[in-house]
């Protein structure tokens, strides 16, 4: 029987606000249910009311009075997180977060927002940014906080559990021990005569055949540091540095999957309905297609070195359990993914720096001549810790352009609010601790935009340099497993090429602001070129 004694406007909004109390009690990790149940309800009141109602007039009072319910908690003084200061648009929609990750530029504006804000900013309507030295250990330390939503968007859904990124607790802790024993010193020195050695032989020879002429540095730097990851993680296959280019389109491939990733997983709750979507998640499925192609090629060539799916298939049979092929896959895909972007842009900052720098440049040439008296001894990994000087330049090529600028959050776990630099922040909140922000923080580092690689160096650290704030491969348990590798391999790589040839900028390159080209899609993207004259050395 119709309901006439009752206005279906009014009844639209009591509805709309009895939705709202309801998903605030229960938040909804997926999107389907959601809306399924708020597409049915204006049917049914339209249904149940009168006929000069309509059931889009219905509708729109429905979604219009649930979206500004929604709108003034987030800005209201009730919100857990009224105390956090941050800019409007942020408290009451996630979806400004997801635009900001698309144009690249994230860490640019987390870095101006807390310029504006201070120390604390709140980024989403239930995330806050925190650039504190204190909340590195609270955060991502032992007894910090778990993964949350955020890594949904990083997961396959065709798999139960995922690669070592998106992985918690036990799960991650026993995948971890796996990918420990293949990044291991002993591993290590077997890749670097395996692997690293000839395909650095490899890029040097190709880059001496360029002569004369700019040479692209950041493309070359990226097909080598993807060719190597081939090498690493399915037995090789890629040879760009052969091609000279991306013949097969991989690394067009690798970029989009990796921005799609990034955006969707600023509106974890939707995932489920963006895989529905025709072509909106092509490059994620494509990539993982691709990886379990390689899979396929790596097990039918055999174990030829001791490469990094040796140790993660466990080949060596030193687990109880063998682990499963799928997540073998994923966790290949995920080191090419990882390992070849990070590593690149920051060889290509280093470059870049350094060639901003000709008198830091001029002291690494001297400090890489005097430990090593041939270009051919660069390739051995041994005297590396003579090399203070080019150590400092790299650390400080990562403070100021790390790999991860933005980083993912962690997130409060239910029923514990925690106290994070003496601030209380309520269950459920991520929690940022971005990198490239916290260390152009003046707080702890002194003239913290310029690069300066003898703050490394001093015998005592200057009253701002607090190197605890310092953090371009994470901290913590879940901290970056190929850390060991990355500085062997960008080591070996910056000490071959200051060896063997003088560097300077393309004439009419401008250079001043190429880092503008760096984008934040949670690895960093480069996308411009880095126009180098290079010759050989006397």
């Amino acid at each position: 029987m119709p309901i006439s004694s009752s206005h279906p406007t009014l009844l639209a909004v009591v509805l709309a606000l009895l939705n709202h109390l309801y998903f605030h009690r229960f938040t909804p990790t997926k999107a389907n249910k959601p809306i399924l149940l708020l597409t049915i309800q204006p049917l049914l009141l339209f249904l149940a009311t009168p006929s000069s109602s309509s059931l889009s007039g219905i509708s729109v009072v429905f979604l219009s009075t649930l979206c500004i319910s929604i709108a003034l908690y987030r800005i209201s003084p009730w919100h857990p997180l009224a105390h956090i200061p941050g800019p409007f648009l942020p408290r009451i929609t996630k979806l400004w977060g997801a635009w900001t990750v698309a144009s690249g530029r994230a860490h640019r504006v987390n870095k101006a927002l807390h310029d504006k804000y201070g120390p604390f900013v709140r980024t989403g309507p239930n995330e806050i940014s925190v650039i504190h030295v204190d909340a590195v250990k609270a955060v991502l330390g032992t007894g910090g906080f778990p993964k949350g939503a955020f890594y949904e968007g990083r997961k396959d859904p065709s798999l139960q559990s995922g690669n070592l990124l998106v992985l918690l607790g036990d799960a991650h802790a026993n995948r971890r021990r796996i990918w420990n024993r293949g990044m291991s010193t002993e591993s290590l020195d077997e890749y670097e005569t395996t692997i690293l050695g000839k395909r650095i032989v490899q890029l040097m020879d190709r880059l001496d055949g360029l002569r004369p002429g700019p040479v692209n540095m950041a493309e070359w730097i990226n097909y080598f540091t993807f060719d190597v990851m081939g090498d690493m993680a399915f037995g090789g296959g890629f040879e760009m540095l052969r091609d000279g280019g991306d013949k097969e389109g991989l690394w067009t491939l690798i970029e989009a999957s990796i921005k799609t990733s990034a955006v969707i997983s600023q509106t974890p709750w939707a995932i489920s309905v963006v895989h529905l979507i025709p072509g909106a998640t092509r490059s994620l499925k494509t990539i993982r297609k691709f990886g379990a192609i390689c899979a396929a090629n790596r097990v039918k060539a055999g174990s030829k070195v001791k490469d990094l799916w040796y140790h993660l298939m466990d080949e060596a049979e030193m687990e109880k359990e063998k682990p499963a092929f799928s997540e073998v896959v994923a966790d290949g895909t995920l080191s090419i993914l990882a390992g070849s972007d990070t590593t690149s842009s920051a060889l290509s900052s280093f470059v870049w720096l350094l060639l901003s720098n000709p008198r830091i440049y001029q002291r690494v040439q001297a400090e890489v001549d005097t430990i090593y008296p041939d270009e051919e001894s660069t390739l051995d990994s041994s005297r590396h810790g003579e090399l203070k000087l080019l150590t400092a330049c790299i650390n400080e090529t990562l403070r100021l352009q790390p790999s991860l600028r933005t980083n993912g959050p962690r997130q409060v776990p239910p029923g514990e609010g925690r106290v994070v630099a003496g601030r209380f922040i309520p269950e459920h909140t991520q929690i940022y601790v971005p990198p490239y922000s916290l260390h152009r923080n003046a707080e702890y580092f002194s003239f913290p935009d310029t690069f300066d690689p003898d703050r490394w160096l001093r015998d005592r650290v200057g009253e701002s340099d607090n190197t605890t704030a310092f953090i371009p491969f994470s901290y913590g348990a879940a901290n970056c497993v190929g850390k060991a590798l990355a500085w062997r391999e960008m080591l070996m790589v910056a000490s071959t090429l200051v060896k063997r040839f003088e560097m300077r900028f393309a004439e009419g390159f401008e250079s001043t602001h190429w880092d503008e080209n760096l984008h934040d899609y949670m690895v960093t993207s480069v996308d411009a070129p880095l126009l180098v004259e290079i010759s050989r050395r006397v």
